[in-house]
């Protein structure tokens, strides 16, 4: 069978992560048969879940946070006891930075190398060690404090985010982790939203995003409205029903955000025929829905339960459909009507086809993932199929930018550097724009070019490219590592700017911004 380089392209940059270097052979065994190459991993749905060592499940989490919470309670007294100050650490932002064009990035790299050399003649052995992903490090390290011992919730934060890059990095195509990407961050919390966001958003991912990304969207959906990272993140143990017991006592009311959410962001999207009142009419059907806390008078700290005392009392109706009072079963019986509506189809589809395709998604083709997605009961295996067996998504031009951890992940691939240490990925994706599991609202990581394309955010790209070139360049053949990512697939401009280039270091810092490793 004949090798088609240009498709195994397609196929590793538009649907995964991009080739891996080494001796991996990714290009080779795509190029022989593309679509069956991004298909395999389809067939192993095992594969999607994530164990690892030391990984807890959100209750044991929960857990954990709350008796770290009351150590600190306990400190904080008795600091204050004995009348020691306290300090609390204080953010630093980034300062603002000037643009730079495409064209001049030849020039930038070649003025940067004299102040990112490597501080020995040692191979670097990881690309994810402190210094060598991150920009001006050298000159950053002796200003840096002395660090402090991470707590309970940094430590979990970096082990979830470490075993997640890992798995990036490692698997053959990277398909499956791109649905997982794309599923989370379409269903997305915030790690910024406190300690228990933080500490629960790997588990969030492991628990309800994982085991469905080949399953059917009304179990994901579920799983997500369900997770306490979800119910935190919007709110919803704040919500009760106005005549529930709770609600009587307490004199609060509704919280509407997670139904809001819901309905908006998660399944029948804007203009999807809902009204403010449908919006109303969920939130009251979802009063209860909440999780234990540190007391556990409900169930397991940190589980998620039904509390009947903070339940709405009565029949609702939503979106023409009158929900009998069955307490928790009415809100799952709500939540799978919702995800069988036919917005929701076309929602889903849309933003399906946005994410791996084109910013305007090919109308076509979202008809034909959204009949994909309405017979099959909202199968996502099968959409993820109709996906790669259309023409649209091999004959559509790799346009469109990669996100911050996509390109991170991808260059870590090529590279063959497998993460010992999350730290430098996460400082790069704060500085990128893109942290990790936080973004900055419900609706999650801007999913389009112009969001990642923007002069400031190229600069930055080129900054860390730069400083990997310098560290690594002299130890690795950057047209070696050409024909890893995109043998004649790449472009003759691409490959006469490395050979051209002044340097390794300059040469591997120019193939980390070219077109075949920014663009998918």
């Amino acid at each position: 069978m004949a090798r088609d380089s240009q498709a195994a392209l397609v196929a590793l940059n538009r649907f995964g992560f991009g080739a891996r270097g080494g001796a991996s052979g990714d290009l080779i065994n795509a190029a022989t048969d593309p679509r069956g190459f991004v298909k395999a991993e389809l067939a192993r749905p095992n594969a999607v879940l994530l164990e690892a060592p030391g990984l807890q499940s959100t209750p044991q989490l929960g857990q954990a946070v709350f008796a770290y919470q009351d150590q600190v309670k306990q400190a904080r007294e008795a600091a204050a006891k004995a009348g020691a100050p306290t300090e609390a650490p204080a953010d630093q932002k980034p300062g603002p930075r000037r643009n730079l064009s495409l064209n001049a990035v030849a020039t930038e790299i070649a003025g940067q190398m004299a102040e990112a050399k490597p501080t020995d003649n040692k191979p670097a052995d990881n690309m994810a060690k402190p210094d060598t992903m991150q920009p001006n490090a050298a000159a950053s390290a002796a200003a840096k404090p002395a660090p402090q011992p991470l707590n309970v919730i940094q430590k979990t934060f970096r082990a979830e985010a470490l075993a997640r890059l890992q798995r990036a990095t490692l698997v053959e195509c990277g398909f499956t982790e791109r649905l997982v990407v794309f599923w989370s961050n379409h269903f997305c919390i915030s790690a910024s939203k406190g300690e228990l966001a933080r500490i629960w958003a790997g588990a969030f991912e492991r628990e309800a995003i994982r085991p469905h990304v080949l399953g059917r969207f009304a179990d994901m959906l579920k799983a997500v409205e369900q997770h306490p990272a979800m119910l935190f993140f919007l709110d919803n143990q704040q919500s009760l029903g106005p005549d529930s017991r709770a609600g009587q006592n307490r004199k609060r009311g509704l919280n509407e955000n997670l139904a809001r959410e819901i309905m908006e962001l998660h399944t029948l999207g804007v203009g999807g025929g809902y009204t403010q009142d449908d919006v109303t009419s969920l939130a009251r059907i979802i009063t209860g829905w909440t999780f234990a806390g540190r007391q556990g008078q409900l169930g397991a700290p940190g589980s998620f339960v039904f509390n009947v005392n903070a339940h709405q009392p009565g029949p609702q109706m939503l979106l023409g459909k009158s929900y009998e009072p069955t307490g928790l079963a009415q809100g799952e019986a709500a939540l799978a009507d919702i995800a069988h509506h036919p917005s929701t189809a076309n929602f889903i589809a849309t933003k399906f086809v946005r994410h791996f395709v084109a910013d305007d998604p090919p109308p076509a083709l979202v008809a034909r993932l959204r009949d994909v997605f309405i017979k099959t009961d909202g199968d996502l295996k099968a959409l993820a199929t109709a996906l790669v067996d259309s023409d649209e998504a091999w004959k559509a031009p790799l346009t469109k930018m990669r996100s911050p951890y996509d390109f991170l992940v991808a260059s870590g691939r090529l590279l063959a550097r497998v993460p010992e240490d999350p730290g430098a990925y996460l400082n790069n994706l704060n500085l990128l724009g893109q942290p990790l599991w936080s973004p900055a609202g419900p609706n999650g990581f801007a999913d389009t070019s112009a969001a990642w394309a923007a002069p400031e955010g190229i600069k930055l790209r080129l900054d860390i490219a730069a400083q990997m070139g310098a560290r690594l360049g002299p130890n690795i053949d950057p047209l070696d590592l050409l024909e890893f990512a995109a043998a004649d697939a790449a472009s003759i401009e691409t490959r006469r700017t490395i050979e051209r280039a002044e340097s390794r270091q300059q040469a591997l810092a120019l193939l980390l911004m070219s077109p075949e490793m920014q663009r998918r």
